[in-house]
């Protein structure tokens, strides 16, 4: 595994994020996007192109060209994360889904994809149903209720060491 796939703290639990899967276009619901990424085991952020990106250097650039740096540095991150890394995500439901990246970055140029606005997306292995709340670790509660958009870790220390311990609880090792 590698270190950008580790918890801080040097261990081998992966690291945890938060991925909102919330468009900033204000004419895309909340909702459908993290809808359609549980069902087709994925885990995505936003970025609509008109030329589909053959790689992740040429995604980066037309994020970079259509939509600023900030945003082109959010997909670098997204895009950079190790496989295994944990991930969490709200239903429209507000019910916590946990999964663990799975593959590398791609974009899904479909008109389904457009329409949620989630074309820049990685495999995901998605538990079968949402995490009920007593189990979900204290610092994933606090990551979403600050609210925002943003794909982002969640660094509360004992945050990587329980969303493990949930994972491990449903799926076993």
């Amino acid at each position: 595994m590698s270190p950008s796939a580790r918890a801080s703290g040097g261990d081998d639990t992966p690291s945890v994020y938060r991925a909102p899967m919330r468009s900033r276009d204000e004419d895309v619901p909340d909702g459908p996007a993290v809808e359609r990424a549980l069902a087709l085991g994925v885990c995505g952020v936003g970025g609509r192109l008109d030329d589909a990106p053959d790689s992740i250097a040429e995604a980066l650039a037309a994020v970079d060209a259509v939509f600023g740096e900030r945003m082109a540095r959010r997909l670098d991150r997204f895009a950079s994360v190790a496989e295994g890394a944990f991930v969490w995500t709200r239903d429209s439901d507000g019910l916590l889904w946990l999964g663990r990246i799975s593959g590398p970055w791609r974009y899904d140029p479909s008109p389904q994809a457009r329409a949620v606005d989630l074309p820049h997306v990685r495999a995901c292995d998605w538990l079968d149903g949402p995490v009920e709340p007593a189990a979900v670790p204290p610092g994933v509660h606090e990551s979403f209720a600050r609210g925002g958009r943003n794909w982002q870790s969640i660094s509360r220390a004992d945050a990587a060491r329980l969303t493990a311990a949930v994972w491990s609880s449903r799926r076993g090792r």
